[in-house]
């Protein structure tokens, strides 16, 4: 009896024993091991050339704009042409009852030919009356009524050419013509109506559309900006008018529409700040229409050597815009900086970065300044740029 008691102690002491052996065991599996540092994608900022522009928005006018009125007065004749085609200069749009005005023309042209006549003889008769005085046939005062009455038939003669070029002025207004290429609008008065009563009547508006105004406006800081570069640069105001201007339209990808400056106000607008500039933009398909609002962009001066980055690798906080950068020791560190603008899908860095610097530029949200990370060298490729 006493031995199987001693012997059940015995297996009790085995089963501690084991036991106390398998958490030791355990205790050694379970030993914290640190995980590796996260990856990141890394890349030195792209080194280039850009051009900076000076960006606004503007909007289209036409370059020439003229109501047609009626200079003379009588009923419409017709209209010959459709409403909202295009024209060329000297094609007649609306015909005002000519033949009254033919019948006056043609009056004062024989008004003018009688004049002509009476001159030609009141000079026959002066001509006779000088010869006949110096051979004293004839007293003085006839051949002073003869020169009164040549001078007279001179002057009549010089007022039915007036007369007749007037009554010609007012027939060619019978006919209004178109005074440049354009297209003229809907008509404004019908056929048979009386037009020119009391005062010119308008008849359709035509409008040049090639080329074709842009305007707006540069605020100050820009002007003088471009002022102080010009100078550097040894322009004079008719070098900035060569100086090319982009435009596009609000659904439109970059700036299609290329042309130059054609104007700079003399003074500022000291309500506004700004300078009003217009740029003119061949626009022979008619795209652009008068009204239209667009981009604007003006190229000022180039950059060398700017450093870009992706958009994606900026981030922002209270202090500003900031990127995160792996240091030599893989250490993550975040660096303030100054944003420029974005050249072909990338953002231009003003200060705060050198091209030697390891910008991570994916991953952000996986790492925080002052840790260790293990950074993946990529290259930055440039996306397609922003049409707006």
């Amino acid at each position: 009896m006493m031995r199987a008691n001693f012997s059940g102690q015995i297996g009790k002491a085995l089963v501690a024993i084991a036991a106390v052996t398998a958490l030791a065991g355990c205790e050694q599996k379970n030993t914290y091991v640190a995980p590796p540092p996260p990856k990141v994608d890394v890349a030195t900022p792209v080194q280039r050339t850009i051009t900076r522009y000076l960006e606004a928005t503007g909007n289209t006018a036409p370059i020439k704009s003229v109501d047609l009125v009626a200079r003379v007065q009588g009923f419409l004749q017709s209209i010959d042409y459709q409403d909202g085609t295009f024209v060329k200069q000297g094609a007649t749009l609306f015909t005002i009852e000519p033949d009254t005005y033919k019948l006056k023309l043609e009056q004062a042209q024989a008004a003018e030919a009688g004049a002509q006549a009476s001159l030609k003889q009141a000079e026959a008769d002066f001509r006779r009356q000088t010869d006949l005085v110096q051979r004293q046939a004839v007293s003085q005062a006839t051949l002073d009524t003869s020169t009164a009455t040549r001078d007279n038939a001179q002057a009549n003669l010089q007022q039915a050419q007036a007369n007749t070029k007037l009554a010609q002025v007012n027939y060619g207004y019978t006919k209004v013509t178109a005074p440049f290429d354009g297209i003229v609008s809907t008509h404004l008065v019908s056929i048979g109506e009386l037009v020119g009563v009391s005062s010119p009547t308008q008849l359709a508006t035509i409008v040049a559309m090639d080329p074709i105004y842009v305007n707006f406006n540069v605020n100050e800081q820009d002007v003088l900006r471009i002022r102080a570069e010009a100078q550097r640069r040894g322009m004079t105001a008719a070098d900035l008018k060569s100086l090319p201007v982009e435009v596009g339209l609000q659904t439109e990808t970059g700036y299609p529409h290329e042309g130059h400056l054609d104007y700079a106000a003399p003074t500022v607008n000291q309500a506004t700040g700004t300078l009003p500039v217009r740029g003119i933009i061949p626009n022979e398909k008619r795209v652009l229409l008068p009204g239209y609002f667009v981009r604007v962009r003006v190229p000022v001066d180039q950059q060398k050597d700017a450093l870009l980055v992706p958009d994606t690798a900026l981030g922002s906080d209270q202090g500003g815009r900031y990127v995160l950068v792996v240091n030599a020791d893989n250490n993550v560190e975040q660096r303030k900086v100054q944003i420029g603008p974005v050249d072909n899908g990338l953002r231009v860095i003003e200060s705060g970065l050198t091209g030697d610097d390891r910008v991570v530029i994916a991953g952000l949200l996986r790492v925080i300044p002052g840790q260790k990370v293990d950074p993946q060298a990529q290259k930055i490729e440039t996306p397609q740029a922003s049409a707006k």
